[in-house]
């Protein structure tokens, strides 16, 4: 009677807070490296659509092509600095430097800022001379192909995100969303130049992505109190 009322106890206790604990660690810790997994397939997707972009911009003499590579570089320096936050927050059990992070940040939307008044002064410079830009087909593939993965990304990080109670994922995914708003600026401006064969169309589109680059940079001055 006494060893069974022991081994009731053992299988209580075994159930019980500890075991708890310890399934939701390795819930956490898979999460986490899902959202690792994630993360790296940002990175890879920022850095091909960087080259590719800017690539095709500077052949085409496109603005709007070497802006949307030039975010792509910010965007692609910002989910870096997630992968950090990642591995250091949840993998090591550590705390990600607020100073740096909050630096980067600032960083961010000064480049940002900077890219804006690029683009606007860019812009207003070649409409004003009447600049002709060639039609990129490379550029708008890479356009077109950006919006599911844009779409799949950020579908993917937000439900990670309410899962981890994580903001850093949160605002990571908002980056996501705002690069398939860039992406299907450029599409529209590409089809549009495609099928007019207008000077101006270029310049015009490039300045359709002021907005957005303003929209990012004053996101990342603010920052994100919400982030784990």
């Amino acid at each position: 009677m006494r060893f069974r009322s022991k081994l009731a106890r053992f299988r209580v206790f075994e159930g019980g807070p500890m075991q708890e604990r310890a399934n939701n660690i390795e819930i956490r810790s898979s999460l986490v490296q899902r959202a690792l997994r994630l993360e790296w397939l940002t990175v890879a997707w920022m850095l091909i659509e960087a080259g590719v972009a800017i690539c095709s911009g500077i052949a085409a003499h496109s603005l709007t092509l070497i802006a949307f590579g030039a975010d792509s570089v910010i965007e692609l320096l910002s989910g870096l600095l997630l992968l950090c936050r990642l591995a250091v927050g949840f993998r090591l059990r550590e705390d990600f430097p607020h100073e740096l992070e909050e630096r980067a940040a600032k960083i961010g939307a000064a480049l940002l800022l900077a890219l804006s008044l690029y683009v606007v002064v860019s812009a207003a410079w070649g409409l004003g001379r009447g600049e002709v830009q060639k039609f990129s087909l490379p550029g708008l593939i890479l356009a077109v192909l950006a919006l599911p993965v844009m779409y799949a990304l950020a579908r993917g990080k937000l439900r990670l995100a309410h899962a981890l109670e994580s903001g850093a994922l949160r605002s990571d995914a908002a980056e996501s969303i705002a690069c398939g708003y860039l992406s299907a600026v450029v599409v529209a401006g590409l089809v549009v130049q495609f099928f007019v064969n207008a000077w101006w169309v270029d310049g015009i589109s490039a300045l359709a992505l002021v907005p957005f680059l303003l929209r990012d940079a004053r996101e990342a001055w603010k920052g994100e109190n919400e982030r784990t």
